[in-house]
């Protein structure tokens, strides 16, 4: 009844939850430095970068788990 995933949906759910993991941590982190006025303003492509960053990285961590 209860059958375990299978590994491509295993991968995916990796990803997606490091991506996610990672892109909620640098985005509390630049709200943080926002908040402290360290930084005044924030170019929107810096936070294009840390989306693509966090996807990177969960991509790179779902591989990794596959071998």
């Amino acid at each position: 009844m209860n059958q375990p995933p299978d590994q491509g949906t295993k991968v995916f759910l990796y990803i997606v939850g490091i991506a996610l993991g990672v892109g909620l941590l640098l985005a509390a982190f630049v709200l943080l430095l926002l908040g402290l006025g360290v930084v005044k303003q924030i170019p929107i492509y810096i936070i294009w970068a840390i989306i693509l960053f966090a996807i990177g990285l969960g991509i790179l961590g779902g591989i990794s788990v596959r071998r």
